[in-house]
């Protein structure tokens, strides 16, 4: 019962407070219409100035529009009609009051400027805001009363935004402007959220649609002359307190844009469409407003599509081409097929990017190196394929460097001369990369290779240094940002492989080729068609290593005696014995004839001795055919006889079998289990043929024949075809998933809506094409610059969409974007359906014609038939009175 009483004495309170704010704009009125100024100038029009009274409206203007604050519709139709037996219409009441202010009910409502002046600016203002925020949320009621009120309120509107106010403009151009911009908000709200066309036909009533694009006109020359700068590059920043001319223009222009949508005339003047884009560019001012105004459309609570049209933040300028691309080709899809998720959760990193890029303008130095940042990655892949090159063709440099012929120095200085002229006139990468390619090899000819190599290291080092600047000026230094940055972490150590490139050894630039894989999303997705199914081959390689060892420990059990290779001496081994020959070679012919074998034994020994490839059998057999090499030697430097000769005979069998000469070693590998393992795993995957391919051969007449054959057979089954196929069957369709999934990414981008994942072939047979679909009604980035706009923009100057899409965007909600639905299409649905309509109507017509035709067909057969009737009745009648005299005759002559 309490919280009733109060609620009732709010409500009391509240018509108390309106009936007060009634009787005073009333009195106002009154007081607007008495003599209180004596000014000549205004008695000359007719026109008396305003008292103190009226003014004071000012502050009841103010609370009311205070009142409907945030869209308050349950006040804003309060205002407008009370439940009570007193109800005052305040909206109709700030209709007549602005009526009187500008002389609509003198008759003078093209002679704005003899009536509104700097004493009773801010009350027409004010009744302006007041109005605007009468009808903003939207409040349809108050909109149609606004734009159907008796008096001439929404003409004098439409008289504020087409005409110069003069003199005012000409004493104080910013109150008109101010006027000027306020009555366009005005316009825009009154037709907010309007489906259908009353409210455009009821403005465009008494508006000519050349008017209106000359207003747009002269606002943007009056801006163009007042800032003297090319419109193109100005900027303006939304939330201003004073209007600008250039965002008066604005809003006059989306409030024609809007009207255009149901005046084909007006539409045509604007230049709307992509048929008239050559019309619209040629018309500066059109041109300018065109590209600083976009388009949206949102689903409302009611599930019901709204267009929304807006001004472009400036601070949007500032998003990068490389950040829009990232976008493109890197947002996720969810399970509806639809990327806005994913773009959604983006907004707010690319909104710090905007706010970065604008602080970065602050530093022509940083933006002029940062701005130039793809020119350093060419040059540094350039001078890194350069610097590699030479090392491949040139390596090891001579310390001495030959002379060039004079011949081929001249024509490189001509080569020169032609490609600098070239460039000069007509640059273009190509051109500039051969003149960069033969300004170094004339370095090379004239400073020699050593120092072109420092002087192009030196260059690379300076060159991935400004990469590293720019990269980071456009990324920006934040340390959350660093710190999360993989890529970053990458181009340091690119950096460091040059410095090392070019301190400590040539051979680091070839690491530096490598970066190749980074740059091309081909040699990317061959990367990750290992590293993208990681788990699955590790998992495959494991089990292969298990099968590996199993077989290690069936050979070594079973099929030890089979694990013998060939295996080639070793260089060191060789090196030493070719050594050991030829001193023996040049030795003076008294010390070979007096050396005794003993002592060759030991010099052998002692040769070999450091050789650790050699078992002691084999230094035992090599120290045997050294001796008899020996007596082979004594004979040919000494003059041996025959006798000689024949005792080195029998030597040539027993190098063969002692494994001498060319013959290959043939070495036990299974004599452990680990070695067993290693050779299995070395020898047996690496051939074609699996393990049996190293293995000894065994006879037929073996016993281990059989079981030899089942082992190899087993590993070659087993492991190569089996498992190491399932490995590379793993890589190879990986790799096909995302070459195809690349396709199909570029199919999506080509055919699909970003936004709304609508199918270019739903776009077929309609007035819209898909093309204009995805540019202008839902064009992905004019979605971002909408949530940037109420980013930037004061909460309290919200528009009802604004404030709409403000509570979902801070609720994280996604329900405002459309889903497979456009405007576009609902209104061919629309005019569909009527154009069905209208053919059945016609069709009843007919059939309703037709009806008639047969009723009054009907009725005068049926007026017939009466007449006949009639005529019967009264033939039968007559026929009937005739015959009564015979008979009475008849009668008196029987009697």
């Amino acid at each position: 019962m309490t919280g009733q009483g109060n609620n009732k004495t709010r409500v009391d309170d509240m018509q108390d407070a309106l009936s007060q704010a009634a009787s005073a704009s009333k009195a106002a009125m009154a007081a607007l219409r008495k003599p209180e100024d004596d000014d000549p100038q205004y008695k000359e029009i007719g026109l008396e100035g305003v008292g103190a009274e009226v003014m004071e409206m000012t502050h009841v203007l103010r609370f009311l529009q205070l009142l409907c604050e945030n869209h308050n519709l349950q006040l804003q139709n309060y205002l407008r009609k009370q439940d009570n037996k007193n109800s005052y219409n305040l909206i109709n009441e700030t209709l007549e009051l602005i009526d009187a202010l500008c002389g609509g009910t003198t008759g003078g409502l093209g002679l704005l400027g003899l009536y509104i002046n700097e004493g009773n600016f801010e009350l027409v203002d004010q009744c302006l805001c007041t109005l605007t925020e009468f009808c903003q949320g939207p409040c349809p009621e108050n909109q149609t009363a606004i734009a159907y009120q008796e008096s001439n309120g929404i003409d004098i509107i439409v008289a504020i935004v087409l005409n110069d106010i003069n003199p005012l403009a000409k004493r104080r151009m910013s109150l008109v402007l101010q006027l000027k911009n306020d009555a366009a908000k005005l316009l825009l709200s009154i037709m907010e959220s309007r489906q259908d066309s009353d409210m455009a036909e009821r403005i465009m009533q008494n508006i000519q649609p050349s008017y209106l694009v000359n207003a747009i006109r002269q606002a943007y020359n009056t801006g163009s002359t007042a800032e003297d700068v090319d419109p193109l590059d100005a900027e303006e920043e939304i939330g201003d307190d004073e209007a600008t001319p250039h965002e008066v223009g604005h809003n006059i222009y989306i409030l024609a844009y809007q009207l255009s949508e149901y005046n084909k005339e007006l539409a045509h003047l604007l230049c709307r469409g992509f048929i008239n884009e050559a019309s619209r560019l040629s018309d500066p001012a059109l041109d300018y407003y065109s590209k600083r105004t976009a388009q949206i459309e949102v689903v409302r609570y009611d599930r019901s599509l709204e267009r929304i049209v807006f001004q472009v933040p400036p601070i949007c300028n500032y998003l990068t081409k490389t950040s829009k691309l990232k976008v493109l080709y890197t947002a996720e899809r969810d399970e509806q097929g639809s990327k806005v998720t994913d773009f959604f959760s983006r907004t707010d990193d690319l909104f710090n990017e905007m706010i970065w890029q604008k602080k970065l303008r602050d530093n022509p130095l940083l933006y002029a190196i940062s701005r130039n940042m793809p020119l350093w990655a060419y040059i540094v892949s350039l001078l890194a394929g350069i610097c590699n090159a030479l090392v491949a063709i040139f390596y090891p440099f001579p310390a001495v460097e030959e002379e060039v012929p004079t011949s081929i120095s001249v024509f490189v200085w001509l080569m020169l001369v032609i490609l600098g002229a070239l460039c000069y006139l007509t640059p273009n990468s190509k051109t500039i990369s051969l003149l960069v390619i033969l300004s170094i090899a004339r370095l090379k000819i004239s400073a020699g290779m050593n120092f072109t190599l420092t002087f192009l290291g030196l260059c690379q080092v300076v060159a991935k240094a400004m990469y590293l600047i720019s990269y980071l000026g456009n990324r920006g230094f934040k340390r959350e940002n660093l710190k999360r940055d993989g890529e970053l972490l990458y181009r340091n150590a690119y950096m460091v492989l040059c410095i090392l490139g070019l301190v400590v050894h040539n051979f680091f630039y070839s690491v530096l080729m490598l970066d190749i894989i980074i740059r091309e999303e081909t040699l990317l997705n061959v990367i990750r068609s290992v590293t993208r199914n990681v788990k699955s081959l590790a998992l495959t390689t494991v089990l292969c290593g298990i099968l590996v060892y199993l077989f290690s420990v069936v050979g070594y059990l079973f099929l030890q005696d089979d694990f013998v290779m060939e295996v080639d001496a070793s260089p060191e081994g060789a090196s030493h014995i070719s050594s050991f020959m030829n001193s023996l070679k040049m030795g003076a012919g008294s010390e070979i004839e007096t050396a005794q074998p003993s002592t060759l034994s030991e010099v052998v020994t002692d040769s070999l001795g450091s050789c650790p490839v050699f078992s002691d059998e084999e230094r035992a057999a090599l120290t045997a055919d050294c001796e008899k090499l020996w007596d082979d030697v004594k004979c040919a430097c000494l003059g041996g006889g025959p006798s000689a000769q024949q005792d080195t005979a029998p030597a040539a069998p027993a190098e063969a079998e002692g494994g001498g000469g060319d013959d290959p070693i043939m070495v036990r590998m299974c004599d452990t289990l680990f070695l067993c393992i290693i050779t299995t795993m070395n020898q047996g995957i690496r051939n074609g043929g699996g393990i049996g391919d190293v293995l000894r051969r065994p006879n037929i007449s073996e016993l281990s024949f059989f079981p030899r054959i089942i082992y190899d057979l087993s590993f070659f089954f087993v492991v190569i075809i089996i498992v190491l196929n399932l490995i590379f069957g793993v890589i190879i369709d990986t790799f096909a998933d995302l070459r195809s999934e690349k396709q199909e990414k570029d199919e999506i981008l080509r055919n699909t809506c970003f936004i709304c994942s609508l199918e270019r072939g739903a776009f077929d047979n309609k007035t819209v094409s898909f093309e204009e679909h995805f540019r202008m009604e839902h064009n992905l980035w004019h979605y971002l610059y909408f949530i940037v706009l109420i980013k930037v923009k004061d909460p309290t100057e919200f528009t009802g969409p604004e404030s709409y899409v403000y509570e979902m965007v801070k609720n994280k909600k996604l329900d405002w974007f459309p889903r497979m639905r456009a405007m576009s299409l609902c209104s061919d649905e629309a005019e569909n359906d009527q154009n069905e309509f209208r053919d059945l109507k016609v069709t009843l017509e007919s059939t309703r014609s037709h009806v008639e035709s047969l009723s009054k067909q009907l009725q005068e057969l049926k007026d017939q038939m009466t007449q006949q009737r009639k005529q019967k009745q009264r033939t039968s009648l007559l026929g009937g009175i005739t015959s009564q005299p015979s008979v009475g005759q008849s009668t008196s002559s029987t009697t």
